[in-house]
């Protein structure tokens, strides 16, 4: 039988200690669904701490779903594998309109009842740590956009946190951390590499015209990998490329922009303000990062590269309704419309 380790002197309360033992027995597989775990009496005896102790940590473990009683017969690993519903925890870093499209595409596809709870860290690691904490065992799944500052530190605790969920409850959506291994779900674009693949797309139209204007934010979460990877895309293909954090003052004719990110929809009308007498995607071109359905209308459509987020859902509803999870890279492509 399963022991815990339960440390009396620890700053950390008996029950909690108990409550995260038994969650991560569950989350590891040394406890499975339907299996019997001590009686109260018996754990008590064990551990050397109180009945009520137990029943305080037993209780809360049934709240969480983590364990159910049986009458007169003692706690059980909960089984969920019946169930017509599910549980999901959306733990989104932002709740923009690509955020929206993963929630749209998710819900077109699944096939069973689901009750959504939705949280916003605002990629803050102690927002998000907190939420993680409240909580862990309520839910069947746990969709999570890690989305956090790139530093090594920030990134590290980031995936201690994250692996607190049980790989069998867990998919990422929109990033893979790299470096976090298991059995857990993801449907993910690649940040840093896939703006060179939508880029190709487009590859003889932005040779003829010789030169790429990116636009972009300082503050740009991945703006510095992006960047990397669009100017070695440039410089193998024999494009001149220009980096900027705004709209320049004057657009000349010839002159293509890649607007990197969604935080530039002011400065998107800038651009097209600064160009006047001229008529987008014949004097100049504009390419916009990441796709959402109102791009099919400005400017009597807007090209993008981007991943499609609305597969991305999809992607994470299928693996829901087969209860079984596993990885996947969405494509990235340009979709191209009138401005370029």
């Amino acid at each position: 039988m399963i022991r815990f380790n339960i440390d009396t002197n620890s700053k950390a309360a008996v029950y909690r200690q108990l409550v995260d033992a038994v969650t991560e027995a569950v989350r590891k597989g040394s406890l499975k669904a339907g299996e019997l775990v001590p009686s109260m009496n018996a754990l008590a005896d064990e551990l050397r701490i109180s009945k009520e102790t137990v029943k305080r940590a037993y209780n809360i473990l049934s709240k969480n779903g983590i364990l159910e009683a049986k009458q007169g017969k003692g706690f059980y690993v909960a089984d969920d594998s019946t169930k017509d519903s599910v549980s999901v925890l959306f733990l989104m870093d932002k709740f923009s309109i690509y955020k929206q499209e993963i929630v749209h595409g998710f819900h077109q596809v699944l096939t069973v009842k689901s009750e959504d709870t939705i949280l916003l860290f605002n990629q803050d690691i102690t927002l998000f740590e907190y939420f993680i904490n409240e909580n862990l065992g309520r839910y069947d799944y746990y969709i999570v956009s890690p989305h956090f500052s790139l530093d090594p530190n920030v990134q590290e605790k980031a995936m201690k946190i994250i692996k607190r969920i049980p790989n069998q409850k867990l998919i990422m959506v929109d990033r893979l951390m790299p470096g976090m291994i298991g059995n857990f779900g993801a449907a993910y674009q690649d940040f840093e590499n896939d703006v060179a693949a939508g880029l190709e797309q487009g590859l003889r139209k932005l040779k003829t015209i010789g030169k790429l204007n990116v636009i972009t934010l300082p503050t740009s979460l991945y703006g510095s990998l992006i960047q990397r990877k669009i100017s070695e895309f440039c410089r193998e293909n024999g494009i001149e490329v220009e980096f900027m954090s705004c709209a320049p003052e004057k657009v000349r004719k010839g002159d293509a922009f890649l607007v990197l990110t969604s935080q530039l929809d002011p400065g998107l009308i800038s651009l097209v303000d600064n160009a006047k007498g001229m008529t987008v995607g014949t004097d100049y071109y504009i390419i916009s990062y990441n796709d959402s359905p109102i791009d099919r209308v400005v400017l009597n459509g807007l090209t993008t590269i981007s991943t499609d987020f609305n597969e991305m859902g999809r992607e994470i509803a299928r693996m829901v309704n087969a209860k079984t999870l596993w990885k996947k890279h969405i494509d990235f492509k340009m979709n191209k419309r009138n401005t370029f």
